[in-house]
């Protein structure tokens, strides 16, 4: 990782925490040793701690290669991630959930920058996103959840019929998953983003607490001329699906089940009321809170 103070950084890493300590001291190590120490460029780090209550700020504030910001609120991932990229002076910044682990092979993500530098029209890239078990993450790649696509993936049409487009397209899974391609949305748990292009799209909108700010992102930058990159080139592990172990968490687990499904709501409402009729907002509100009861 270059030195250089005088040099702005090319890449600001951003990690939003909230009472995960324990999450922190396997990604944090892994991404100074598997990344920071052999980049070709310079890099910097960020903290966001969105008002903790564990030791999480204490463990960060012993890490002096880490700059840290702690919110006296949990405003959520997406006013969390702003706190952060109102500060970025760097090219580009990688979003970087606190439940991920950089790997010894494949997490070299200057390839990510290698190909931002080249396709200038790109204004987020993703690496490939593998859980625990070694599966793809398909929150990584992604289409556009329009009803008919959102129907397909709850139906389960998407997993019988993968490879038909019509049908596959909540995760377009008839693409080549060892090339280079266009998506329309990735997960915010890996997201490098060109830090110009967020003058012209603005900054996640704060009004989903917990996901879909993501994919909201993704298709404002869609709409906006940029292209959605999905880099197989570099991996990482995203230790997701892992809370539930005890009651703690399993309240945890239940409060995010259902923030999924309102806020599936609220996306509908933001991209796609205006173009359906009332009764199917209807159908859709009855459906998520039959999900989340």
């Amino acid at each position: 990782m270059e030195n250089n103070p005088a040099k702005p950084s090319d890449l600001s890493i951003i990690i939003l925490n909230y009472n995960g300590q324990a999450w922190l001291e396997t990604l944090l190590p892994s991404l100074k040793h598997n990344y920071l120490d052999k980049t070709r460029y310079k890099v910097d780090v960020i903290a966001v701690d969105n008002a903790s209550t564990d030791t999480s700020v204490d463990y960060l504030n012993a890490l002096s290669w880490i700059k840290l910001i702690t919110s006296p609120i949990n405003g959520g991932f997406a006013y969390g991630n702003n706190l952060a990229i109102k500060t970025v002076t760097s090219r580009y910044f990688l979003l970087l959930n606190s439940d991920t682990e950089i790997p010894n092979a494949g997490g070299n993500l200057d390839v990510l920058i290698d190909y931002m530098d080249q396709y200038r029209q790109a204004g987020i890239i993703t690496p490939k996103v593998l859980l625990s078990h070694g599966k793809l993450d398909l929150a990584c790649h992604r289409g556009e959840p329009t009803p008919w696509a959102s129907f397909t993936y709850f139906s389960k049409l998407d997993r019988l019929f993968p490879h038909v487009h019509c049908l596959g397209h909540y995760h377009q899974s008839w693409k080549k998953l060892d090339e280079i391609h266009s998506i329309d949305a990735c997960t915010g748990a890996a997201m490098l983003v060109r830090t110009a292009a967020v003058k012209t799209v603005g900054l996640l909108d704060e009004r989903f607490f917990m996901y879909a700010e993501d994919i909201d992102w993704c298709k404002r930058f869609r709409e906006a001329g940029f292209s959605i990159i999905f880099h197989p080139g570099a991996e990482l592990v995203h230790h997701k699906y892992k809370s539930g172990m005890n009651q703690g968490e399993q309240l945890i687990q239940s409060k995010t089940h259902a923030w999924f499904y309102k806020t599936m709501l609220q996306y509908y409402d933001k991209h796609y009321a205006a173009h359906y009729p009332a009764c199917f907002r209807h159908l859709l509100k009855r459906f998520v809170e039959i999900k989340i009861s």
